[in-house]
């Protein structure tokens, strides 16, 4: 008796243990699974990309002024983020990965870059 692949039910050639027919239906399979296992991280995981992406291409010299009104027209959600860093002084940084901002006065970001390697 032959196996079958478990996407998409061929029969499978080749080793014992082989479970798909191809590296294409190992792909499509592993992301079904994926997809259905925990769909709140994945819209979490996607608000974080769009809000990093966004900071990445408005910061592109890694240090630059912009205005609230200005990343809310992008998509900016600022109810997402991954950490804070306060500094000595008492400033607070909010990060997206390794691009933030330091919000300053009358609607206006810092928005900043840490290349520090983790």
């Amino acid at each position: 008796m032959e196996k079958q692949c478990l996407d998409c039910g061929n029969n499978i050639k080749g080793r014992a243990d082989k479970k798909f027919c191809d590296d294409q239906c190992r792909s499509n399979y592993n992301n079904r699974i994926k997809a259905t296992e925990h769909p709140q991280i994945k819209k979490i995981n996607q608000i974080l990309l769009k809000n990093w992406k966004i900071l990445n291409t408005l910061n592109p010299d890694g240090k630059s002024k912009i205005t609230k009104s200005k990343l809310i027209k992008e998509g900016y959600n600022f109810n997402y983020h991954t950490h804070n860093y306060r500094t000595k002084n008492g400033s607070n940084y909010i990060f997206c990965y390794d691009n933030g901002f330091l919000e300053l006065e009358n609607e206006w970001y810092l928005l900043v870059r840490n290349n520090e390697e983790i």
